[in-house]
């Protein structure tokens, strides 16, 4: 301000105080034609006014008062926004409106809800360690039911897609049995090799007869010869099987959906060209996806083998005595650990059985809740 008193411009003495024009002509502004040891050069912060329709510091108060008698002394034990509003409607005051009293609480920091503690969903495969931490791979299979052609058949397609790799599979069915199952699994793993574990739901083309006692069904055969630990899990259950039922809604939203089959040929057709496209397309994803092991040469299934080693699994909700029931068996689990799920384990070779507790809200941590000796039913 001196310099410009004794003559400079304001530009220049913006530019020799490296300031903006508009901070000299403020400056100059708050001195006016005072002596400037007189003037007030503090940094003055201009206050903001008061909204009109602000709600006065004593009507909130009063709601705030009225909601700690409410609290003390209601007999209902209600002293929310509605209860405030209609006691001061009785007491005939000017009462605000139901969702002024509601914001008035809220930024005051008064209201008693919580908002839900939203966690992080579990990592893909949490149910089995070994596929959490993408050491091992996952491959989910299942059927899609009924879809008809104009003028045909019903037909189902069964359907596999790998959990980490994303690697695709369909298979258009005019009979969907258990051998014809058997001759998709070899076909699919002969070309792409053999995963550490394979994924079904409880469909008795999967698990086997469900009446009878420790009866293998013959897909449960088929892996364990292979050397793949059969995983059968509930279909109702929310996100074990998310991999393979969105693969699922994409095969009938980009396939089923878009184009009209006269055969179930043409169908398999286009179902081939589209699931090689789609493998083209996840090439990346599959080039970082757990390794898969070859197929054995000169391998073929016997039926007739009664599985000696290797492994089942087993996913379950306890019932409210704490029990599963699998392979035609009441397994006592933990009395204490009811309505919760657990990892039955079947170990073929050692002759055990082990459960493991499952928690969503904390997938590494899968403590051994019992274990016991299993001897299965010999032909």
């Amino acid at each position: 301000m001196a310099a410009i008193r004794r003559g400079q411009s304001q530009r220049a003495v913006a530019r020799q105080w490296h300031v903006s024009i508009h901070t000299v002509q403020k400056w100059l502004t708050r001195a006016g034609g005072q002596r400037l040891d007189r003037v007030d050069w503090g940094d003055r912060r201009e206050q903001g006014h008061a909204a009109p329709n602000r709600t006065p510091t004593a009507v909130e108060a009063q709601v705030l008062a009225l909601r700690i008698e409410l609290q003390r002394r209601s007999v209902l034990g209600e002293y929310g926004a509605r209860a405030i509003h209609q006691a001061l409607q009785a007491r005939g005051a000017s009462a605000p409106a139901l969702r002024t009293i509601g914001r008035i609480l809220r930024r005051r920091g008064v209201l008693d809800g919580r908002q839900r503690a939203r966690r992080p969903p579990p990592p893909p495969g949490w149910h089995l360690p070994g596929v959490a931490t993408r050491q091992q791979e996952l491959d989910c299979f299942d059927f899609i039911e009924d879809l008809k052609l104009a003028g045909g058949p019903l037909l189902d397609v069964f359907t596999a897609v790998s959990l980490h790799g994303g690697l695709p599979g369909a298979w258009p069915l005019a009979s969907a049995s258990t051998t014809v199952t058997l001759d998709c699994l070899a076909a699919h793993w002969r070309t792409h090799g053999r995963p550490s574990f394979a994924q079904f739901d409880n469909d008795t083309r999967f698990q086997g007869p469900h009446q009878h006692r420790d009866v293998i069904g013959r897909v449960s055969r088929c892996c364990l010869q292979l050397g793949i630990t059969p995983v059968f899990v509930p279909p109702r259950e929310f996100g074990l099987q998310n991999a393979i039922e969105q693969f699922n809604g994409l095969f009938l939203a980009k396939v089923w959906r878009r184009w009209r089959f006269p055969t179930l040929a043409a169908l398999a057709a286009h179902s081939q060209h589209y699931v090689t496209a789609l493998t083209t397309r996840r090439a990346a994803r599959l080039a970082e996806a757990p390794a898969r092991t070859a197929w054995p040469l000169e391998w073929e299934f016997d039926a007739q083998l009664v599985p000696v080693a290797g492994a089942l699994i087993y996913i379950r909700r306890t019932n409210e005595r704490g029990d599963v029931g699998l392979l035609g068996r009441r397994w006592r689990i933990d009395p204490h650990w009811v309505h919760r799920l657990v990892r039955v384990e079947l170990d073929l070779g050692r002759g055990e059985w082990r459960a493991y507790a499952l928690r969503r809200s904390a997938p590494t941590e899968q403590p051994l809740l019992r274990q016991g000796s299993y001897e299965p039913r010999r032909p």
